[in-house]
């Protein structure tokens, strides 16, 4: 037994050299040699460079195999934090002239929604090209690194294009492990990084969207449409009303949860700010909480004060209703390449604006034959009930 672990460990360790071998012999263009190399655990990547300690700087090659011209890579450092929100970026892609576009680009650390647009990084980058040969893209550049240290947070990415705009890249499976740590002075480094926390909060937001989707979203327009045009027949009093209570009170409670994860977001990602969904969502829990109360403390049909508590109730829920299609929607723009989501809610909000203008129909069709049959057949005035229908 101990021999065969004997032998296993050596396998390993001749496989694992190997591998390293592999790395270090590539032969790059231009007779370009660098120090350091490491194997990056996915997306057929390969980090190699060298680091010069007189002026803190790192010359260095990123290799990402198995893409084609319709594909973009990127690779960075994220200098504050982890994951590929706020990574300092080197691009690149085969343009619609046939050569290959590298650049540099800042992810915005407010979203997850990018589109890779050209623009500085926050440390100096100099001599950046790149080449695609044998279903590989290698990006060169020389990096200024931040002052003081040699460590950092790095990630790397792909994608399709769109002409020459970069799509937004899977958001399963390797792609959202495609973090680590590099330090270029000891030439160590480590997968992860922060990509559990990515996963984590990204299931946090799908969750999030999910719940007030559905609540503020769809059964609150949804008991809107119950008590509005289920009353106007008899046979359905008070069935509406209960009906109606049902489906808000769910609405809020369902509402409650998607709020509270929206909080937990927040207090996870104190660096992301969806100002407009925020507010808008603070405003829905306010306005929904209101309602409640109000449903406690609602009169008496025949009280005098009746007729204001409908106004209010009526604004009151409209604007919530409002409301809350306006921030799903802005919640769709943060939750980025979430398109199908958003086809499936414009469906949901078509149906069921279909439904209403149907009912809407349907209902002044009824009110206006009741009217015309009250004409010609008055009841007593005692004969009305407490809805205002003859009886």
């Amino acid at each position: 037994m101990g021999k065969f672990v004997g032998v296993l460990f050596l396998f390993l360790s001749l496989v694992a050299s190997s591998y390293a071998q592999s790395c270090s012999n590539f032969a790059f263009s231009g007779n370009r040699v660098f120090a350091t190399c490491n194997n990056l655990p996915v997306l057929n990547s390969v980090l190699h460079w060298t680091y010069h300690q007189a002026n803190h700087t790192a010359d260095i090659a990123y290799r990402h195999a198995a893409v084609t011209a319709s594909n973009w890579v990127a690779w960075g450092l994220n200098v504050g934090g982890s994951g590929m929100r706020g990574t300092q970026c080197l691009v690149a892609f085969q343009n619609s002239s046939g050569s290959i576009h590298a650049y540099t680009s800042p992810i915005p650390t407010s979203s997850y929604a990018t589109q890779l647009a050209e623009g500085s990084l926050s440390f100096g980058v100099s001599k950046i090209s790149a080449e695609l040969t044998g279903g590989e893209i290698i990006i060169f550049a020389t990096l200024a690194l931040p002052a003081g240290r040699t460590n950092f947070n790095q990630a790397w990415q792909d994608g399709s294009l769109s002409g020459t705009t970069p799509q937004a890249h899977a958001q399963t499976g390797n792609n959202m492990r495609s973090t680590g740590t590099v330090d270029f002075a000891t030439g160590q480094t480590s997968a992860g990084g922060g990509s559990d926390s990515f996963e984590s909060v990204l299931r946090r937001r799908h969750v999030h969207g999910v719940l007030n989707a559905v609540s503020w979203g769809i059964l609150m327009p949804m008991g809107a449409v119950i008590a509005r045009y289920l009353k106007v027949f008899k046979s359905a009093d008070p069935a509406w009303f209960y009906l109606h209570v049902a489906c808000q009170t769910t609405a809020y409670a369902v509402g409650v949860a998607g709020w509270g994860t929206g909080l937990k977001l927040g207090s996870d990602s104190k660096d992301v700010t969806q100002d407009t969904h925020r507010n808008i969502g603070i405003t829905l829990f306010a306005l929904g909480t209101l309602q409640v109360f109000a449903l406690l403390l609602r009169p008496k049909p025949d009280h005098k004060l009746r007729f204001y508590w409908n106004i209010y109730h009526h604004a009151v829920g409209y604007t919530v209703i409002i409301l809350s299609v306006i921030n799903v929607y802005e919640g769709f723009d943060v939750l980025n390449g979430q398109k199908n989501w958003k086809k499936a809610y414009t469906g949901v909000i078509i149906f069921l604006g279909a439904v209403a203008a149907l009912l809407e129909a349907f209902t002044w069709f009824i009110v206006l034959k009741r009217r015309s049959a009250n004409k010609q057949h008055p009841a007593p005035h005692h004969a009305a009930n407490g809805n205002g229908y003859s009886v």
